[in-house]
């Protein structure tokens, strides 16, 4: 069981690292009370932190239990989507780039 957090590649590292940071709380306090949730935070705790371009992240929206975040140093962009820890992952998270 992992929670992806997806960053697009445009976003400045330092933006990217809180945006990361922000996505992981952000999304614990939205299914906290989540079966899959409480699963997680007491087991494995994995995180995938991958970049995704424009693209990659608006299809990312249309996959259920995520949060989107905005960063407003930035004009509110969006910057991150975080998605619930799950087992099964849809067939494009097995294609993101890992975020180094």
């Amino acid at each position: 069981m992992k929670m992806y957090i997806l960053i697009k590649d445009d976003i400045p590292e330092g933006f990217a690292i809180l945006a990361a940071a922000h996505a992981a709380l952000a999304t614990y306090l939205k299914y906290k009370e989540d079966t899959d949730m409480q699963t997680w935070i007491s087991s494995t705790f994995y995180k995938v932190v991958c970049k995704v371009n424009d693209k990659e992240f608006q299809k990312a929206k249309e996959f259920e239990n995520h949060v989107v975040l905005t960063e407003s140093a930035l004009d509110h962009k969006e910057v991150a989507i975080a998605f619930k820890p799950r087992e099964e992952w849809p067939k494009p998270f097995k294609f993101y780039k890992l975020y180094r």
